[in-house]
């Protein structure tokens, strides 16, 4: 097994879609994800599993449904499962989300926007 440093200012000039996370990494049975952000998404939950949420640049906003957060770079929070959350960027936002392998970024709301396997990068 080798083991290498992962930048993710690196990572993240490899892409450049908004809402279309890229795997970087597996931690047991989850994945560490990268994510460019920008506008709003949609109102979902997460009914299996929390999801780790840490700004990377930019200010990422989320809408709660008694309340909303707002997060700056170095700042993350933890959606516990099952929690109604809506994230919007107002400029582009780049976030690292750590969630269960085969988590849906749309949750339980689907749609147009659900990406089923995300990319490796």
């Amino acid at each position: 097994m080798t083991l290498a440093a992962i930048n993710l200012n690196d990572q993240l000039g490899l892409f450049s879609e908004h809402w279309s996370p890229r795997i970087i990494a597996q931690l047991n049975d989850y994945y560490v994800k990268l994510v460019k952000l920008q506008g709003d998404f949609v109102w979902h939950s997460h009914p299996e599993t929390d999801e780790l949420l840490l700004v990377v640049e930019g200010e990422l906003h989320i809408d709660l449904r008694d309340g909303a957060l707002t997060l700056r770079p170095g700042e993350m929070c933890v959606v516990p499962k099952g929690v109604e959350h809506k994230p919007y960027a107002e400029n582009e936002c780049a976030i690292l989300m750590v969630e269960l392998a085969g988590t849906l970024n749309t949750g339980d709301a689907g749609g147009e926007r659900t990406v089923q396997q995300p990319e490796w990068i």
